[in-house]
Order: C-alpha cells, then structure tokens, then sequence
C-alpha cells in the first residue's frame, strides 16, 4: 500500500520565495556594481592577494583549533550530564549571539598588554594583541561554537546504542570514541569544521579590535573590502564578489556533507 506525500499549502510558497528574493538580492546588486573590465586587476593586487592569502591562512589556522578543543566540547555536552550543563552550553554558545566586537573587546581585556593575561605575563601580552595570532585567536573565539553545536546534534542523532555493544564486548573507551562514535558523526564532524572555517573567513569585528589592522600581519580580507571601500569602491566589491564566491563553495560543500 503506497502512501501519498503530505504537501505544503501552497501559501507557504509566498514567504519562502520574498524571503529567498531578500537574501539573493543583494548579491545579485553586488554582481551588477563589479567594474569587470579592470576585474583581474582589482583582485591581483599586492594587498589583495596578502589578504586573501592572510584569510586563507589563518581561517584554516582556526579550524583546526576548533576541531581539537570544539570535539571533546561537543563530546562532554553530547555524552556526559553533570549540574550546571545547561549554564556551560549557553556561555559555549554565546559567541553566536555576541556581537564580534564585544568578543574582540574580552579577548583584548584577557589577552592584550593591560589584560587579565597580559599583565600577569607580560611577554604574551606583548606577543599576542595586534598579531597574526591574535587573528586566529579572534576566528576561533567566533568560529568555535559552529563546530560544537553541528557535532553535538551529530552526537545525539547518532544515539549511544553502537557505544554500548562495543563498551559491553569489552573495548576501552578511547577505543569506542576512535571506531565508533567519531565514525558515526563524522558527516556532523565534517560539517561543523566547514562551517567553522566560513565564518572565520568572513571574520570582522573581533579581529580588527582584537588584532588591529597591520598589511600583511592581521589584515585579512573582510578589513581589506572595509578600507577599500573608502578608497577605491571598485576594488571593494571586487573582492567582496571574492569573498562571496568562497563562501559559497565552502557552504556548498558543507550541505553535500550534510546530505551524504
């Protein structure tokens, strides 16, 4: 016996397609505005490619500091209860909701010269505001809860019961994190780090108050479209059609994860 699919009302069509037009429109007037005879000219120049380059670097930088402490993140939210966990998951979370620069404010007031870190140890104080690590620094404090909040959903989609036939046939538990539970997640895994990486390269706010803006060391490419944009507006949304290309491709490659 064949079952029929439940359809939408067909008012629904109205708002999604409004709503698509909101999104796809400004692009659409990007693409309009780009000077395309002196297009390869725009995007190939010293600065530009120092901060494509800068963004390419550090975002990746980030990523790969979201996996190694956002995993065992989502692995202690996902897997353990202990009182307070709902407090620790909003202030995980918080980085969502803060506004960029208010996070580039805490990581200046914790890590810059006159901070928290800074002045207990002054030598990292010095080394670590206005750097390129203060960049991956800013990313990450961003970029973090993207990863954690794909994997957990993984992790709890995914259940326990794989875990606890291979806990009950006598293997230890890193050995069921390794061959079980990361394997099960890993689509949520690759997703999240995907994620994690877009939003670090679209990075603004944290990382010029943070990091500063200093050609070649902590200009990535989002500060570069901002300081263009007052001196040359067609170098601007150039690259701003740049950056928008990359993320595309990067948020296509996260939706064929998620679908396989």
């Amino acid at each position: 016996m064949s079952t029929r699919p439940v359809g939408l009302p067909r008012w629904v069509v109205v708002p999604a397609a409004l709503g698509a037009v909101f999104v796809l429109l400004p692009l659409v007037a990007v693409v309009a505005q780009v000077d395309w005879s002196s297009f390869g000219a725009l995007i190939t120049s010293e600065s530009s490619r120092a901060a494509l380059a800068l963004s390419l670097r550090t975002s990746a930088a980030s990523t790969a500091a979201c996996v190694v402490v956002g995993v065992p993140m989502a692995l202690v939210l996902a897997r353990t209860r202990f009182p307070g966990q709902g407090v620790l998951r909003s202030l995980v979370l918080l980085p969502l909701v803060l506004p960029p620069v208010v996070g580039g404010l805490a990581l200046l007031y914790t890590f810059g010269r006159r901070g928290l870190v800074g002045e207990t140890f002054p030598v990292l104080g010095e080394e670590i505001a206005f750097s390129t690590l203060a960049v991956v620094m800013a990313q990450t404090f961003v970029a973090l809860p993207f990863l954690v909040v794909s994997l957990e959903g993984a992790l709890r989609t995914a259940g326990e019961r794989y875990e606890v036939v291979a806990a009950s046939l006598g293997a230890r538990p890193t050995t069921v994190l390794l061959r079980v539970t990361l394997p099960l997640a890993l689509p949520g895994l690759l997703s999240g780090a995907v994620l994690a990486f877009a939003r670090s390269l679209g990075e603004f706010g944290a990382t010029i108050t943070f990091a500063g803006s200093r050609e070649g060391v902590t200009r990535t490419l989002p500060l570069e479209i901002y300081l263009q944009r007052e001196t040359d507006p067609d170098a601007a949304i150039a690259l701003a059609l740049v950056l928008v290309v990359v993320a595309v491709l990067v948020i296509g490659l996260a939706g064929q994860r998620r679908a396989a």
